[in-house]
C-alpha cells in the first residue's frame, strides 16, 4: 500500500493542472494551423481524409436485437457492473484514507500497457485503470454470452468489440495516460506538436491512410540483426530455398530436424535476435536444424496450387533433407499455415507408406476449422480471398497483396502492433522504435491467388480435412486418421488467430500417440517464448478429453517455456538421444548454393533455376 506520502510525492512529480492547460492551449493553436495547412496541400492533390465505415454494423444490430430480447439477462449484466465499479468507489475511498486494500481489477500478467508507476502508485489514475479493466471485462462478457447468434456473427462481434475495448484503453490518450502528461508538460507540449507531425507525415505518405513507415525498418538487416543464425541454403526450387544451418558443437543428434513456417509470412519470426531466435536455440541443442524458406511468387507463379506446394515444397525439402545428412528418419515442426500444409503431406505420406517422418510438433495449427478463428472473418485472409478474380484483392503480379494479410496480422496483434506505436510516435512525439515484430509482420510473403482460394474454399469454408477423402492431393485421398507418427501440438490461451480450443479438437484427429500443451500468450508471443525469458506460462496434462474445457481443468501449470517441455518430449522419441559427428552444409549430397539467409527471404524478383534432386 502507498504511504500517505509516497501519494503527496507522486501527485508532485505529475504536471500542475495550470501549467498542463497553458501546454495544451499552445498545442491546440499550432496544431490547428497545421491541418490548415495540410488539408490545403491534400486537397490541391485530390486527396481527402477517409470517411468512417460502420463495418460490422449489421452483426451489432443483430446482437442489439439478442440483446433487448432477453431484458432480465441484460439488466443483470448491467446491476453486475454497477456492483464492480461500486467496490472500486468504496476501494478508491478507503485508498484516500490510508486504508490497504485489495485491487477490484487487475491487468493481466502479459499486459504491458500499465507498466508505468503511477498506474498503481497514484490513486487516480489506478481508479481510471481499474475503470476501464472492469467496463472492459463486462462488455466483452456480455457480447460474448448473447445467445441466438450464429457463429459468424458472434465471432464478428466479439473481434470488433475486442478491438474497440483497446482502442478505448486510456492509455491511448493524452489527458489520462501519466507518461504523456509527464512529457507534455516538461517539453511544453513539443511532443504532441511533434506527434501530429508524425500523425500528418504518415497520412500523406498512406494517400489519406494513416499508414506508419515500418517501425525501426532501418534498424534491421537480414542476416545481421535479424535472421543472422549462420547457415547456407543447400536447395532451391521456384517455391522454396531449404536452410541448413551450422552445427554449434562437436556432435548432432542423429535425426535431423525440418522446420516448415507458413507460406505467406517471412521464415525468420522463428529467427529473430540471438536471445529469441528458436532456431539458434534447438540448433545449440545438438540438432542438424534445416527451414523453409518460402519464395516470393510472381505473375509466372500464380498457378501454383496447394498441391503443388506439398510436393514442391514440404515434400521436396524432405527429399532434400534426406540427401543432405542421409538419415531415412527426420523430425518435423510448422507453424500456423504451414502447419496445415504439414498435416496434408504427413497424410499423404502415410497413404504411400513413406516412413521417413519420425515426429510432427505442430504450433498454433488448425486441422478443424469448423471454428476458424478471425483469419476467417470479414477483412481477414478467408474474405480478401472470397472472390479472387478480376475484382478481387490482387497485387500487381496477379497474386494475394501481401500488405493485406500484414494488416489483417496487425489488426489481431493491436496492442502490440498498433497501440503501443501510437502511444510513442503520436503522443510521446518520439521517432519510430525498432521492432523487430512490426518489421517482420510487414515483410510478407506474396502467394499465388490459386493457392488462396484452394485453402479458403476447402479448409476455412467447407472444413474438407477433417473428412476422410475430403480432398484428393497429388493422386491421393488426403485422410488426416492415417497418421500413426508422434505428434505435439503447442496452442496458445490468448491466440484469435488459431483459437486454443480448435487447436485441440485438431490434436485427435491423428491416432497415433499426442501430447498437447496450452501456452501462455497469443499467436506469436506465447511461440517466440525462449526460456531466458521466463515470460510465459504453459499447461500440460498427460490425459487428452474430448472436452478442452476438462483439459484445462486438469491441467498443470509450469512456468517457464514451452520449449523446454517440448525439448524433453522430442528427446523421449525413439533413437531421440543418438548422436553423430556435427555435420556441415554441403558435407553430403547438397552443395553449397549461398550463404543464409538466401535470395528468398529478400524477395529476390525472378528466382534462380533448381537444382536438381532426386524424385523416388
Amino acid at each position: 500500500m502507498v504511504s500517505p506520502a509516497r501519494e503527496v510525492g507522486l501527485k508532485r512529480s505529475l504536471p500542475e493542472p495550470a501549467e498542463l492547460a497553458n501546454s495544451y492551449v499552445e498545442v491546440a493553436q499550432r496544431a490547428s494551423r497545421l491541418l490548415r495547412q495540410h488539408i490545403k496541400k491534400t486537397a490541391r492533390k485530390g486527396i481527402w481524409f477517409p470517411s468512417d465505415e460502420l463495418e460490422g454494423a449489421r452483426a451489432f444490430m443483430d446482437l442489439s436485437a439478442r440483446l433487448l430480447a432477453s431484458p432480465y439477462r441484460l439488466a443483470q449484466a448491467q446491476m453486475a457492473m454497477m456492483r464492480d465499479h461500486f467496490r472500486l468507489w468504496q476501494q478508491t475511498t478507503l485508498r484516500l484514507m490510508g486504508v490497504p486494500c485489495a485491487a477490484v481489477a487487475s491487468p493481466d500478467q502479459s499486459d504491458q500497457r500499465f507498466t508505468d508507476e503511477a498506474w498503481e502508485e497514484n490513486f487516480l489514475f489506478d481508479f481510471i485503470k481499474q475503470s476501464y479493466l472492469i467496463s472492459a471485462r463486462h462488455l466483452h462478457q456480455t457480447v460474448a454470452r448473447a445467445e441466438g447468434l450464429d457463429d459468424a456473427t458472434q465471432r464478428r462481434v466479439n473481434q470488433l468489440t475486442r478491438q474497440c475495448i483497446d482502442a478505448l484503453s486510456p492509455t491511448n490518450f493524452a489527458l489520462t495516460n501519466p507518461e504523456v502528461l509527464r512529457e507534455t508538460a516538461r517539453s511544453k507540449g513539443k511532443n504532441l506538436l511533434k506527434g501530429l507531425k508524425n500523425l500528418l507525415k504518415d497520412l500523406e505518405s498512406g494517400d489519406g491512410k494513416p499508414r506508419a513507415p515500418i517501425a525501426g525498418s532501418s534498424a534491421f538487416r537480414l542476416g545481421k540483426d535479424l535472421a543472422a543464425t549462420p547457415g547456407k541454403v543447400v536447395f532451391q526450387n521456384e517455391l522454396l530455398q531449404l536452410i541448413q544451418y551450422q552445427p554449434a558443437g562437436t556432435h548432432q543428434c542423429r535425426k535431423p530436424l525440418l522446420i516448415v513456417p507458413p507460406w505467406i509470412n517471412k521464415y525468420y519470426l522463428l529467427d529473430l535476435r540471438e536471445d529469441n531466435s528458436f532456431v539458434k536455440w534447438i540448433t545449440r541443442q545438438g540438432f542438424t536444424t534445416f527451414i523453409i524458406s518460402w519464395a516470393n511468387t510472381n505473375q509466372q507463379l500464380s498457378h501454383k496450387s496447394f498441391e503443388d506446394y506439398l510436393v514442391e515444397g514440404t515434400l521436396a525439402a524432405i527429399d532434400a533433407v534426406e540427401q543432405a545428412t542421409g538419415e531415412k528418419k527426420i523430425d518435423l515442426l510448422a507453424y500456423c499455415l504451414g502447419g496445415t500444409l504439414l498435416v496434408a503431406t504427413l497424410a499423404w505420406m502415410a497413404a504411400r507408406r513413406d516412413q521417413r517422418a519420425a515426429s510432427a510438433t505442430f504450433l498454433t495449427t488448425l486441422i478443424d476449422f469448423s471454428e476458424p478463428g478471425e483469419l476467417a472473418e470479414p477483412g481477414a485472409l478467408a474474405s480478401q480471398h472470397r472472390d479472387l478474380g478480376a475484382t478481387g484483392p490482387l497485387a500487381a503480379n496477379g497474386d494475394p497483396d501481401s500488405r493485406a494479410a500484414a494488416a489483417t496480422s496487425t489488426m489481431l496483434h493491436a496492442n502490440d502492433l498498433i497501440w503501443s506505436f501510437v502511444v510513442n510516435q503520436y503522443l510521446l512525439g518520439k521517432d519510430p522504435f525498432p521492432s523487430e515484430l512490426l518489421f517482420w509482420n510487414a515483410d510478407a510473403t506474396r502467394t499465388p491467388a490459386t493457392l488462396q482460394r484452394f485453402f479458403v474454399d476447402n479448409f476455412y469454408r467447407a472444413n474438407r480435412l477433417v473428412q476422410k477423402g475430403g480432398i484428393a492431393l497429388a493422386g491421393v485421398d488426403i485422410d488426416v486418421s492415417r497418421i500413426s507418427l508422434p505428434c505435439y501440438f503447442l496452442a496458445t490461451i490468448e491466440d484469435h488467430i488459431s483459437p486454443w480450443k480448435s487447436c485441440y479438437r485438431g490434436a485427435h484427429l491423428p491416432r497415433g500417440p499426442a501430447r498437447f500443451v496450452l501456452g501462455g500468450s497469443g499467436h506469436i508471443g506465447g511461440v517466440v517464448n525462449p526460456p531466458s525469458a521466463g515470460r510465459h506460462d504453459y499447461w500440460t496434462s498427460e490425459a487428452l478429453p474430448e472436452n478442452a474445457d476438462d483439459f484445462l481443468s486438469n491441467a498443470v501449470r509450469h512456468p517457464g517455456s514451452w520449449w523446454d517441455d517440448w525439448l524433453q518430449w522430442l528427446l523421449a522419441q525413439p533413437d531421440g538421444n543418438t548422436l553423430v559427428g556435427a555435420r556441415h552444409p554441403g558435407d553430403h549430397a547438397l552443395k553449397v548454393i549461398e550463404d543464409a539467409p538466401g535470395g528468398y527471404v529478400t524477395d529476390r524478383p525472378d528466382p534462380p533455376a533448381a537444382t536438381p534432386t532426386a524424385r523416388r
